[in-house]
């Protein structure tokens, strides 16, 4: 056994250290493309798209204000180099008080044990319209190497309990149908699918009763969206434009139809949809979908394409 091996020590390095100001350095530091997705990820979520700093928010100024390109739901950051005090509390209870839907990050350096519990009490007291997280930021550095950040996650919304409550809800408010009860069941056992074999590209969203399932593709406005079509036993992968009444986006996209179909390996539908906002380009396939030993086959193909449409069309999406 080798007893000569050298291991360095991590140590931790003061926060003030690398970023003295708070409004002035650490926020624009966070809202970088390279570091925002560096919280996404602690976080759990698959992308961020930074829309502002020191944004409005009623009489408050939120220090980044977020959109999740899977939802278009508002996200707001509020930051602490420091450990969390009542006036930020305040200021994440007004935000919630003012918005229909929101996820709110509240960052700081210590987190009190009074303000870990309120984060929990508003994750459970709240729908899956609303969620908290509590995340302490550290730096920390192996012998002599430049300090690294580490979000660490110290209070979250409990994802299956809201669902289990969201669910009981609306099936105690709504005669489900069994097309609907099937495609919940369905969305659940891809995501179950995608738990065993994960994507490094995209993560799906929660199941739902919808015919669709949406996936961020990074910025707000365009998603992917996998359908499935129970009449016509038919899937499709799909690159949606929410808001393309002009067709601008939509024709810079199919500027680029041909190398696609070539990147993409197959013939896509390009959808302009004139005289709607929503423009789409597609990809379909016949499966049995009613039938619980193809979903496998099916889930793979999902897989595969997602991966396929968001590798060709993400880096040409963010630049239009």
């Amino acid at each position: 056994m080798a007893t000569n091996i050298k291991l360095s020590k991590i140590s931790k390095v003061d926060l003030r250290d690398c970023w003295e100001n708070e409004a002035s350095d650490f926020t624009p530091w966070l809202a970088t493309e390279e570091n925002i997705a560096l919280l996404a990820d602690a976080l759990g979520m698959n992308e961020l798209e930074v829309k502002a700093q020191e944004e409005h928010v009623g009489p408050f100024r939120a220090d980044i204000l977020c959109v999740d390109p899977g939802t278009d739901k508002l996200v707001l950051i509020e930051n602490q180099l420091e450990k969390t005090d009542h006036n930020h509390l305040g200021q994440i209870l007004t935000y919630a008080a003012g918005l229909d839907a929101v996820t709110i990050i509240w960052i700081a350096e210590h987190f009190t044990e009074e303000h870990r519990a309120a984060i929990d009490w508003l994750n459970r007291i709240t729908d899956k319209e609303f969620n908290f997280f509590g995340v302490e930021i550290e730096l920390i550095k192996i012998g002599d190497s430049p300090a690294a950040p580490m979000f660490n996650v110290i209070a979250k919304p409990n994802g299956w309990s809201k669902d289990v409550k969201n669910s009981s809800n609306k099936s105690s408010n709504e005669n489900r149908t069994g097309v609907e009860n099937y495609r919940y069941d369905f969305w659940s056992a891809f995501c179950d699918y995608m738990k065993n074999y994960p994507s490094k590209v995209f993560k799906p969203q929660s199941p739902s009763y919808n015919h669709w399932m949406n996936i961020a593709i990074g910025r707000s406005g365009f998603s992917i969206a996998l359908l499935v079509n129970t009449r016509e036993q038919k899937t499709t992968v799909q690159l949606y434009i929410s808001d393309d009444i002009e067709k601008s986006y939509f024709n810079a996209l199919y500027a680029h139809k041909d190398e696609a179909e070539e990147a993409i390996g197959v013939k896509l539908d390009w959808r302009r949809l004139d005289g709607k906002k929503a423009s789409s380009i597609d990809y379909s396939k016949n499966f049995n979908v009613t039938d619980p030993a193809m979903q496998e086959v099916i889930f793979g193909w999902y897989k595969e394409y997602t991966e396929k449409f968001i590798g060709f069309f993400k880096p040409i999406i963010k630049k239009i």
